[in-house]
């Protein structure tokens, strides 16, 4: 897998700022609703579990997660080890983290590949319409390119007439290669130049966008699978990579396009974005539970460069710390 999280970069000054600043709406729906349940309520007793329930799931951290967290809550009380709500705040942030830290205890999703030494990593970038597909791949190619990556870019979305020119766009802009046919072209026909040109001229990294394909449209699942046969056919274990782009503002209905996109499209990773515009950031928990995916990226804004690598234990911090 390549080196995605970045965990030997160096950040700059105000990475945690710009985190918490987009969690910010989240915070305020989930851990300072925390504080006013426990408050005038030293010992913690059923009614602060039966709101605290409520807000978890308000949070959109979703019934199944939320009673997992709740059923650690009360294994702990249980064991004498958590008794006061000052408590009852650490006590969350600590079963959350372990969620993010351990996606999917128990479930089997696709996982990521290496390609063989010398070949382009590739990377399918999937998901609906109107999540932010497009400029995501071009956040996520200036990120590379910060590694001293060299990516290409395939517009292998020729279903939206638009998407070849807001692609090439921003190809230009960053100054990389980029792939495309016609509107209309067969998709999986971009890809093939794209994988071909790779190769030739060396670059190690094919970043593929692909068509937004509705969940339920079975004959655009079909079309994905046909390009992950042509890339596997012309780079071994191709795609070695399919991050699933959601939107953050979605909650819970993004869970279910993931479901979809796991089960049809093998989907082994998540870019979150407008995580700044939400207050159902704990969509990001529950994904991470339910479906074993980690999140990769998540989306702080508009810029080139809003897209950050997502650690589990930085999201945790900047929900619960002061």
């Amino acid at each position: 897998m390549i080196s995605l999280l970045g965990s030997n970069q160096e950040k700059k000054p105000g990475f945690l700022n710009r985190l918490k600043q987009a969690v910010a709406s989240t915070k305020a729906q989930l851990v300072e609703r925390i504080e006013e349940i426990v408050e005038g309520q030293p010992v913690l007793n059923e009614s602060v579990l039966d709101n605290l329930e409520a807000t978890l799931i308000t949070a959109d951290l979703g019934v199944r997660t939320t009673q997992e967290i709740l059923a650690g809550l009360k294994q702990q009380i249980k064991q004498g080890k958590l008794r006061q709500t000052s408590q009852l705040r650490p006590a969350v942030e600590q079963e959350i983290l372990t969620i993010l830290e351990n996606p999917g205890a128990g479930v089997t999703a696709p996982q990521p590949k290496q390609p063989p030494p010398g070949m382009p990593h590739v990377t399918f970038v999937v998901g609906v319409n109107g999540v932010g597909k497009t400029t995501s791949i071009a956040k996520l190619a200036r990120y590379f390119l910060a590694q001293n990556r060299r990516p290409l870019l395939c517009a292998a979305d020729t279903f939206r007439a638009a998407a070849n020119e807001q692609l090439e766009i921003w190809a230009g802009r960053l100054g990389i290669e980029m792939i495309k046919q016609k509107s209309g072209a067969d998709p999986a026909a971009v890809l093939f130049d794209a994988l071909v040109a790779a190769k030739t001229r060396h670059l190690d990294m094919v970043i593929v966008d692909t068509a937004g394909r509705l969940h339920t449209k079975v004959n655009l699942m079909a079309e994905l699978g046909k390009m992950c046969r042509i890339a596997a056919r012309e780079i071994p274990d191709a795609p070695h990579e399919v991050l699933l782009v959601i939107d953050g503002t979605t909650g819970q209905n993004g869970l279910q396009q993931a479901r979809q996109f796991v089960d049809h499209g093998g989907a082994t990773g998540i870019i979150l974005t407008k995580l700044d515009g939400t207050a159902k950031g704990g969509v990001v928990i529950a994904i991470a539970r339910e479906l074993g995916l980690p999140i990769q990226f998540v989306g702080v804004g508009e810029k080139i460069d809003d897209l950050l690598p997502f650690n589990p234990r930085e999201f945790a911090e900047s929900l619960f710390e002061p």
